[in-house]
């Protein structure tokens, strides 16, 4: 999984009625675009971000 700084990030939730989360990739800390990434998601938390299976990245 590679990103880079203002790809999006959608986390799919992880059982049944639990909402997927959507953010903006802000800082990419792994080497060539590799994981961690810091992450602003849309209701405003900032986090480190170590993405599963259950995460898909939006290129810009």
């Amino acid at each position: 999984m590679n990103a880079m700084a203002g790809d999006r990030i959608l986390v799919h939730g992880k059982t049944v009625g639990e909402a997927d989360r959507h953010g903006e990739i802000i800082e990419v800390r792994g080497e060539d675009g590799g994981p961690p990434y810091m992450v602003k998601f849309d209701d405003g938390h900032t986090g480190l971000v170590f993405p599963g299976p259950d995460a898909v990245i939006e290129h810009k």
